[in-house]
């Protein structure tokens, strides 16, 4: 194609338009090189006759028999022959328009339409979907083919250097992708040296900051340990003055001497008695003066802080010598009934069977928290802090026991919330070691349903599982004991968490505080918005790489 655009050329440069260039007038001499012949329709460039090409291969404005010779005629031409060379057919040739033509028999008619046909018809495309055509030959034929004859190149002499041109750029690709690929190398070296290094600080920082949350946690729950030890020891300094009151000591001691009392305190605990039995007693003894004496004492020897209407306290009551409960704010039907078997009287870590009698000398011997037992209203965990009451400051003669009960919910002082929030675990070697007594999801079951389910009653958490130091594996890793519950579908997920234990008097009390924290509201957004900043930022860099490459090639 380039030998005929360059003889074509000479005979431009020799005053000479072929005005009828296609295939059938390019002939190959000996050497198989391609030689322009019948210049039967050929002008001199001066002059002003027209000159009829043939059909497809004729620029549209030369269609007209008054059209002056134009050196842009053998360009449309020339643009003609390349598509045909590359598709098969000239451009806008179908078998259709052929008929069309032969069909019109005026001359004029025939131009006309071709005419008409160019101008309504799209610019041709196939020579773009031909394999090995890129873009720049197809722009080539394109500006050769424009409807236009001001669109196209201005003479042959300016085709071949667009085609010059596309092949100098052509030449270039093989240094341009020896050049591309020492920067695409670098830029992927580079590249993946930064991702392991954005992914080890990634890391970093997170290591960073669950250690930080951790920290953090662990100062939480040891201020919500002291708090709950701080609200224990009240408790315990309340029930203990009661305990040492006078008053109350001499009524006791009084009652017991009397043998009508002993007689009813030593009937009702009687381990096989008869309910109906029982209940006759319990009345006969709710009813005895000295009972009455003690209630109303008792009564008067609560702190006002501590009374059972509010947040302080759930009951208080007596229990005589035997385990009888004897007073009781506010008074109850359980008056007259035998609780020597609770912890809060022998002192143990368990309740006993409820017909279980201590034996003698098997009573408490200082303050003390008790078994944990269930609220029959509320189904919340409730604890009895407990002191012993002696005749005498010395300790001889034992008396009873003075105790207030309390919700332990109440002893917790972190602000609960879904973000974190403070659990208590009974970590006490009993039957239920490990117990959650307190968690925010009991506290929605109330709320939702009146009552924490009785599934709860035996719910514990492993104690190797309690991240007591900020190393353990599970304090970035902390799985909610809950979590498996059908009501605990919010707690199923990453916590950052820290134990601390309640230690009242300089002495463990066996209960565990653990502060847990919402790992991705904790650091999960921070790091997630690092990883999606990294990720928006290496597809527009690698978006921007591919295109400068692009641009180079094409």
């Amino acid at each position: 194609f380039r030998d005929v655009a360059i003889g074509l050329l000479h005979a431009h440069n020799k005053g000479v338009l072929h005005c009828d260039l296609k295939p059938a007038n390019v002939l190959l001499d000996q050497d198989g090189k391609p030689r322009l012949g019948d210049f039967g329709q050929s002008r001199l460039s001066h002059e002003q006759l027209p000159a009829l090409g043939t059909l497809f291969y004729m620029a549209p404005e030369q269609a007209d028999l008054n059209a002056i010779p134009d050196a842009r005629w053998d360009v449309y031409a020339l643009g003609a022959l390349l598509y045909s060379m590359l598709t098969g057919r000239p451009p806008y040739c179908s078998a259709q328009r052929e008929e069309q033509f032969s069909d019109t028999g005026e001359l004029r008619e025939r131009l006309a339409a071709y005419r008409a046909m160019i101008a309504a018809s799209p610019p041709p495309s196939e020579h773009r979907r031909v394999a090995g055509v890129d873009r720049l030959l197809a722009e080539i034929i394109d500006r050769c083919l424009a409807k236009s004859p001001e669109r196209r190149f201005p003479n042959v002499q300016a085709v071949l250097e667009a085609l010059r041109a596309r092949a100098a750029r052509r030449a270039l690709r093989p240094l341009i992708v020896l050049g591309a690929i020492g920067p695409a190398l670098l830029l992927a070296v580079v590249l993946w040296f930064a991702w392991v290094g954005f992914r080890t600080t990634l890391r970093q920082s997170d290591a960073a900051l669950t250690a930080r949350a951790v920290q953090s946690n662990a100062f939480a729950a040891q201020y919500v340990a002291r708090t709950a030890a701080n609200e224990l020891e009240r408790r315990f300094e309340a029930v203990e003055r009661v305990s040492r009151s006078r008053s109350l000591r001499e009524l006791l001691a009084a009652a017991r001497a009397k043998e009508s009392f002993e007689s009813l305190a030593r009937q009702l605990n009687a381990p096989s008695l008869a309910a109906a039995e029982a209940e006759r007693l319990a009345e006969e003894f709710r009813n005895h003066p000295d009972r009455k004496a003690i209630q109303e004492l008792f009564d008067e020897l609560i702190p006002d802080e501590m009374r059972p209407d509010g947040e302080e306290a759930s009951s208080w009551f007596v229990c005589d010598a035997r385990g009888i409960s004897t007073a009781r704010v506010p008074e109850g039907s359980t008056i007259g009934r035998p609780f020597g078997w609770r912890s809060y009287f022998h002192g143990g870590l368990r309740d006993e069977d409820p017909s279980w009698r201590p034996p003698p000398g098997h009573q408490l011997s200082k303050p003390h928290l008790s078994a944990v037992f269930r609220s029959q209203a509320t189904g919340r965990w409730i604890v009895a802090i407990s002191a012993p009451i002696y005749e005498d400051r010395e300790g001889t003669n034992f008396l009873g026991v003075v105790a207030m009960t309390v919700e332990v919910g109440r002893l917790l002082a972190l602000r609960q919330g879904e973000r974190q929030f403070a659990a208590l675990i009974d970590g006490r070697p009993a039957d239920h070691q490990g117990l959650v007594l307190q968690h925010p999801l009991y506290d929605r079951l109330l709320a939702a349903e009146g009552r924490v389910p009785d599934r709860f009653r035996s719910r514990c958490v492993e104690m190797e599982q309690l991240p007591l130091e900020p190393s353990a594996p599970s304090a970035a890793h902390y799985r909610d004991p809950l979590a498996d519950d059908p009501d605990g579908e919010d707690f199923d997920r990453r916590w950052i968490a820290q134990a601390a234990p309640i230690v009242v008097r300089g002495e463990p009390s066996g209960w565990m505080v653990v502060v847990q924290e919402d790992h991705q509201a904790a650091i999960g957004a921070t790091i997630s918005r690092l990883r999606r900043q990294l990720i928006v930022h290496g597809i527009a860099a690698f978006a921007l790489v591919i295109t400068l490459l692009w641009g180079l090639w094409a």
